[in-house]
């Protein structure tokens, strides 16, 4: 058989694997708890003093 020639067992075999649905996964969400709190009124001054804070841990 020459490359790129029709086999009709490697189409059925991509159909049927195309086909199967895999339900092998949690369908559940996942529900979190807690807080998020954010400053939007620094300066970009403040902000980079605390940047290189941070860095210096």
């Amino acid at each position: 058989m020459s490359m790129g020639a029709y086999d009709e067992d490697e189409h059925e075999r991509r159909e049927q694997q195309s086909s199967r649905v895999d339900a092998d996964f949690d369908d559940e969400r996942t529900i979190y708890h807690g807080e998020v709190e954010y400053d939007a009124g620094s300066s970009a001054e403040e902000l980079l003093d605390q940047f290189e804070e941070i860095k210096s841990k």
